[in-house]
């Protein structure tokens, strides 16, 4: 076969190429709508524009910060004309930081979105709509983060240290030293922690910072080189003024600087604590987590003598609470670690009617040895891409109330689909607002499955 020559020019089917879109390049736009995730949406030269900052309805000036062949992502730099939805952000940087892109809305149209947006992916993808639909589970506005990432770079050519939250679509650092959406308890550590970075001998080492705040605060550093002894003894007092511990994490995992150090949080309702280390998964707003799992319990509806299958426990921020109530609980993860941790949190918590177990969640399940038996009620609360093995075989493991926990409406809305194949209706649905400030939409679902 011969070889296609490398001269050869080839234009789309519609004609000539459109010249491409200069990052920067500022554009006037009418926003007609907004998408799922809080970005307006415009229509301009031929062009799709995805634009943060801008509700619809409004003029505004934009400034390009991505372009592909048909989309345009852009920032709304100037309001021409504004919504009478919009509202000022309380944030004096949220114009800049890249954390919270739903500022200037209302709280109350935030979730009216996120409401939106998960109807529509359950009838689209889905083709289904739940008998009801829940009120918004809601939580404060701010200050309900108890988990939060400080990104730290060093700046070789200026020799410097940034330190803040990342820029939108950039990895340029916006120095901030105020987050309204922090708990109290974190606040004066995360206003001091830029001194204290730009105070140490060898602050290039730093990777990044990791603050918690549970039964106790924590700080952990990432450190891509070692750390002098001058460096250690800056952040063991800078920690001590704080009464926070210290984590440390260099090539292998974080370890606490202190080996007695032990970080947690509480489920007072069900008067349990729950262990974990830096790394582990948590939900970030402690008060929606714990309003979250009294719904889910409420939801299923477990009664004592039943036997219920808790899928993605982590460490047992369900699982434990269901032994409350079940006769008996299996908890499963994917990844042993936490498993190991789960079970110690139990035992820790004095339950015995709970046993924690190490699967692959991507395969089916029906054939482990923990399956046998049965389930009546099952609980799944899986990562962003959903759980579409496990639902395809959840007629073999005999669940047929079942409470869907998810981070994702898409595939939240692809496995109710598969869920309706099995015979299982949608029953109640409704959203959760982990993360206020931001379009990022969390929900629950209940499915039962009739009686033959």
């Amino acid at each position: 076969m011969a070889r296609r020559s490398s001269n050869l020019r080839f234009q789309p089917s519609g004609g000539t190429r459109a010249a491409q879109v200069p990052v920067g390049k500022k554009q006037k736009l009418s926003i007609e709508r907004l998408a799922g995730d809080g970005r307006g949406i415009a229509f301009e030269g031929g062009r799709t524009w995805f634009v943060s900052g801008a509700l619809a309805g409004e003029q505004v000036e934009a400034r390009v910060l991505s372009a592909r062949s048909q989309t345009i992502e852009a920032r709304a730099e100037r309001i021409i004309a504004a919504s009478n939805e919009r509202r000022e952000a309380p944030c004096v940087h949220a114009d800049r930081c890249g954390g919270c892109n739903l500022q200037h809305m209302p709280h109350a149209d935030q979730l009216a979105l996120k409401q939106r947006t998960l109807a529509e992916q359950l009838s689209r993808l889905g083709g289904v709509q739940p008998d009801e639909w829940a009120p918004p589970l809601v939580g404060a506005e701010f200050g309900y983060r108890r988990r939060a990432r400080v990104a730290v770079r060093w700046d070789a050519k200026g020799r410097q240290l940034q330190v803040g939250f990342r820029a939108e679509a950039s990895q340029d650092i916006v120095a901030i030293d105020h987050c309204l959406v922090l708990v109290q308890p974190l606040q004066p550590i995360f206003k001091a922690l830029p001194a204290l970075l730009c105070s140490l001998d060898k602050p290039q080492a730093v990777g990044h910072v990791e603050l918690f705040s549970g039964t106790a605060e924590a700080l952990l550093l990432r450190h891509t080189s070692s750390l002098s002894e001058a460096d250690l003894g800056r952040l063991r007092t800078f920690c001590s003024e704080h009464r926070a511990q210290l984590w440390l994490q260099g090539e292998g995992l974080p370890q606490p600087d202190e080996q007695a150090a032990e970080l947690g949080f509480m489920l007072e309702r069900w008067q349990l604590q729950l262990a974990y280390r830096p790394g582990d998964f948590v939900q970030v707003n402690g008060l929606v987590n714990q309003a979250m799992v009294a719904q889910a319990l409420d939801w299923l509806s477990v009664q004592p003598g039943e036997r219920v299958l808790d899928l993605f426990c982590g460490l047992g921020n369900f699982a434990l609470p269901l032994a409350r109530q079940a006769a008996e609980v299996v908890a499963v993860e994917g990844v042993e670690a936490m498993v190991q941790r789960a079970a110690g949190n139990a035992q820790n918590n004095g339950l015995g009617n709970v046993h924690f177990f190490h699967a692959d969640l991507s395969k089916p399940l029906a054939d482990e040895t923990w399956a046998r038996g049965g389930f009546t009620a099952a609980l799944l609360d899986p990562p962003r891409d959903g759980a579409l093995q496990v639902v395809r075989g959840m007629t073999q493991l005999g669940a047929r109330r079942l409470v869907y926990v998810s981070c994702n409406p898409t595939t939240l809305a692809r496995d109710a689909a598969e869920l309706l194949e099995q015979g299982y209706r949608l029953r109640r649905a409704g959203i959760l607002d982990m993360f206020a400030q931001t379009a990022h939409v969390e929900a629950m679902a209940l499915f039962e499955k009739p009686e033959a």
